[in-house]
Formats: C-alpha cells, sequence, structure tokens
C-alpha cells in the first residue's frame, strides 16, 4: 500500500493558492484512480483505490506531520511507500523534481513531517516560482495561480500520476524544468 500526501492548507480562501498545489494535485489523483473517502479522521481527509491511499490533511500546513503519522502508524506503512506531494518555490514554475528523502529546504509541511515520521519518504516537488523579494514570499505562496499558470499546473498531473505509479524510476523518467 502506497501513502501519497498532498500538502495545503484547508478551506476555500486557500483552494487555490501556489501553496495548495499539493492539494490540487491529490485532487486530480483521486478522481484518476477512482478513489473513494474512507475517513475524515486521521487529522485529515483519507481516500483509497486499489493500491494506494490518498491523505489531505485538515491542518494547516505547518501541521500536517500530525496527521501524516497517524495514518502512517495505524496503517503500518513504510516511509518507502509514502510519496509527498508538494510546492517548492526553488524551482521554476512547472518544473517537477522526485527524490527520496532530503531536508525541508525551509519548507513548513516537510519540516512537520520530518519531525513526526523522518525524512526518508519520496517527494514531489512541483515549481510554483519565487517572488523577486524575499520578504514576499507567504504572499506570493498564499496567492492565487493566474488562469495560465493554473493550465501549467493541470499539465502536470497526468505525469505525476505516471510517475507515482512508477516512483522508483521518477527521477530519471519524470522530472522537468519548466512547462
Amino acid at each position: 500500500m502506497k501513502l501519497i500526501i498532498g500538502l495545503g492548507n484547508p478551506g476555500e480562501k486557500y483552494k487555490l493558492n501556489r501553496h495548495n498545489i499539493g492539494f490540487l494535485a491529490i485532487d486530480y489523483l483521486i478522481n484518476e484512480f477512482n478513489a473513494r473517502k474512507i475517513s475524515s479522521s486521521f487529522k485529515g481527509e483519507l481516500f483509497k483505490a486499489s493500491n494506494y491511499m490518498f491523505l489531505k490533511p485538515t491542518t494547516y500546513m505547518n501541521l500536517s506531520g500530525e496527521s501524516a503519522v497517524l495514518v502512517k502508524n495505524y496503517y503500518k506503512i513504510d516511509n518507502e511507500d509514502i510519496v509527498v506531494i508538494h510546492d517548492d518555490i526553488d524551482l521554476k514554475l512547472g518544473a517537477l523534481k522526485f527524490k527520496r528523502g532530503g531536508s525541508h529546504g525551509g519548507h513548513n509541511g516537510l519540516k512537520s513531517l520530518d519531525q513526526h515520521i523522518g525524512n526518508d519518504y519520496y517527494r514531489v516537488r512541483i515549481g510554483v516560482g519565487r517572488p523577486e523579494r524575499k520578504d514576499e514570499v507567504v504572499k506570493y505562496v498564499l496567492s492565487n495561480f493566474t488562469d495560465e499558470e493554473m493550465k501549467c499546473m493541470q499539465s502536470l498531473f497526468p505525469k505525476i500520476k505516471s510517475a507515482i505509479e512508477d516512483i522508483k524510476n521518477a527521477p530519471s523518467k519524470y522530472s522537468q524544468k519548466e512547462c
């Protein structure tokens, strides 16, 4: 069983934010895999389809690890079977990178996961670009994608689905530098 975790913030206010690209990708995957909701416990919404579980933590981003550890422990899922989908401001808009392990790089959602489950899980890093000034990062990641940017993001979702189905080979097969 693979656990796919999308990082984001709950609520309509954040739905189309750059920081919520993990939730947007999970919504796509839930639909594509025809997953059904099995629980609203675990501080998140949990869906299941065949060999995959999809988790959308209902905590805020910086508490995502609280939800992940509950599901991981309850279903006895090893870190090698966990894939986390998240935004990355250090990558150009539309870039995709896949890796296992590593640092949180200042990402509060990853920091929370690392504290609760360790850092040896797979990551799907989705580039959302970076603002020109460092003091604008929070405002930037909490801003919505433009229509054009959203088309770029949506074009990544089928590739992410393929990568998840072949996660061990994803870094060499599915990475890209931009849309």
